[in-house]
């Protein structure tokens, strides 16, 4: 799967991924991809942020069970929720949905307002499309109404799409 080209060549490539709260699925992506985008020296290369669809936890931190299963495997925990604005759109090189409903929603705001922003659809894609072996279903689910073990599945989702994702910006950005 090829990436969008970067939007500005001078600066960083900026990827946000969005699920519905900001409290659970997205900051942990956020999370983990940033820290394999550190090991693989491209830190001063690429953003990543992450926000929701609805506005439900805005100005909250993360779900204490995400927090607490990425402390467990060493990642950071700090985080503010936020939700996703259409303006959004035009600063960001690649935006990821963690599921299809999600995925509609962004989709409607890029057929509502990406023409304008510069964005094209082309930019937006599903988070686990970019795991080696994402299987029939390209989709993280979400975990909040279920127990811990939803949290520790969500994140080896997470870490494989993460670490697809990483590889496919290191061809982009370090070529």
């Amino acid at each position: 799967m090829s990436l969008p080209q970067p939007r500005d060549p001078a600066g960083p490539y900026r990827v946000s991924v969005v699920c519905l709260g900001n409290i659970c699925r997205s900051p942990m992506a956020e999370k983990v991809l940033t820290a394999d985008l550190e090991r693989a020296g491209l830190s001063d290369l690429v953003e990543v942020d992450s926000s929701g669809t609805g506005d439900w936890h805005v100005g909250g931190g993360m779900d204490p069970r995400a927090a607490s299963t990425l402390r467990v495997h060493g990642y950071l925990t700090n985080h503010t929720a936020r939700q996703f604005e259409p303006e959004d759109l035009a600063t960001r090189d690649l935006v990821l949905a963690m599921d299809v409903d999600n995925l509609a929603d962004l989709r409607r705001v890029v057929d509502e307002r990406g023409a304008e922003l510069g964005f094209d659809a082309s930019r937006l894609r599903l988070f686990r499309s970019f795991a080696p072996a994402s299987g029939p279903n390209p989709e993280v689910p979400d975990p909040y109404y279920g127990g811990d073990d939803g949290f520790t599945a969500v994140l080896n989702m997470v870490e494989a799409a993460a670490k697809g994702l990483t590889g496919e910006l290191v061809t982009r950005l370090k070529a």
